[in-house]
């Protein structure tokens, strides 16, 4: 169609600049590529990520959980974790370091800044 473009966001991610475009990005494995903008997602996870955690440096995160079960946890609230069921979302503040424990195959939508993200391993 002309001016509608359908993206499988099986096989890709959406980046939004910040001119406010839309690129599709192929998915590839590893550290996410990023991009002067926001980074839109689906992710299918069976097991937690490799990581111990993960901050974004230059704005909010946005967690939508579509299907399964997680636990968000962040260095803010070490004694607690925030469960996740399908329909629940939430959004992780700029700078806070979280992970996302698997509890049931879960499939969700991210809406993440793109620069200065760091990983912990």
């Amino acid at each position: 169609m002309k001016n509608i473009d359908s993206v499988d966001l099986n096989e890709f991610i959406l980046s939004i600049h910040k001119d406010n475009s839309v690129h599709s990005n192929k998915i590839e494995f590893g550290a996410p590529k990023e991009i002067k903008g926001t980074t839109i997602g689906l992710a299918t996870m069976e097991c937690s990520p490799p990581h111990n955690g993960e901050r974004h440096n230059d704005g909010d995160e946005i967690i939508i959980l579509l299907s399964g079960k997680i636990a968000v946890e962040s260095d803010s609230n070490p004694d607690k974790c925030l469960e996740l069921k399908p329909g629940d979302s939430c959004i992780i503040r700029k700078g806070e370091w979280h992970k996302i424990q698997v509890i049931e195959k879960a499939q969700l939508v991210y809406v993440t800044p793109g620069l200065n993200n760091e990983y912990r391993f």
